[in-house]
């Protein structure tokens, strides 16, 4: 049974810091290109960060410089580091794992960033 399970999320002021953490399961974790997602009320889901097995990362452009996704085979984990949140970064965090045409979600975390 695959198994993605977000952590991490909760309540934070404006310019705070969270790490989200996507634990997984059921996967060859190594394979899989893995990804965060969101979804901000009365919006469509959008990628935030993504990094492939290599690792090569990519990111949208309103989180470069402010958000960092990593990923730690080891533990057959996948992060995301959020710096400088801001109000807009409000929404449901979903992880992803991705290969050719087959997709596994987590069940997401919310994230609300206000004073």
């Amino acid at each position: 049974q695959v198994q993605l399970v977000e952590s991490g999320g909760g309540l934070v002021q404006p310019g705070g810091s969270l790490t989200l953490s996507c634990a997984v399961s059921g996967i060859m974790f190594t394979t899989y290109a893995m990804g965060w997602y969101r979804r901000a009320p009365g919006k469509q889901r959008e990628l935030v960060a993504s990094i492939t097995p290599d690792p090569r990362t990519t990111y949208a452009d309103s989180v470069k410089g402010r958000f960092t996704i990593s990923r730690d085979n080891a533990k057959n984990t996948v992060y995301l580091q959020m710096n400088s949140l801001k109000p807009e970064d409000t929404a449901v965090y979903y992880c992803n794992a991705a290969r050719i045409s087959t997709n596994y979600w987590g069940k997401g975390t919310l994230i609300t960033v206000s004073s």
